[in-house]
């Protein structure tokens, strides 16, 4: 099995902006939107969006058991783990286990994130 696929499309579109669904526990602050996804490996890439204002941290860092790439799209998003702001065109490759967040921004944020759940401890 392999990701799914699809034709062009503009997720950033107002025309396709009821397809993001809010985070849950993020509700009125983080929206998702996943581009592609396998269903077998869990792989996927999606956009996730932190609207302007949102906070998270009360919920504090987090990290996970795989790897997983992020991009800033547009917006700017302050990493308290990293203690900086990521602007439109920041990259990270993470490791597994990397700690990230808790997250804060003033004008809002969209980023690609490439996850590998299939590549745990990798």
């Amino acid at each position: 099995m392999a990701k799914s696929t699809s034709t062009y499309w503009n997720p950033l579109s107002l025309d396709n902006s009821g397809k993001w669904q809010p985070v849950a526990g993020l509700e009125g602050m983080v929206e998702e939107l996943t581009l592609s996804l396998d269903k077998h490996t869990g792989e996927y890439t999606r956009l996730t969006r932190f609207l302007p204002g949102a906070d998270t941290t009360p919920f504090g860092g987090k990290s996970h058991a795989y790897p997983e790439e992020v991009f800033i799209v547009s917006g700017r998003l302050y990493d308290r783990a990293f203690d900086m702001w990521l602007e439109t065109g920041h990259y990270a490759s993470r490791p597994p286990e990397e700690v990230h967040g808790p997250f804060i921004t003033d004008m809002g944020c969209v980023v690609l994130e490439c996850s590998f759940p299939n590549k745990i401890g990798q």
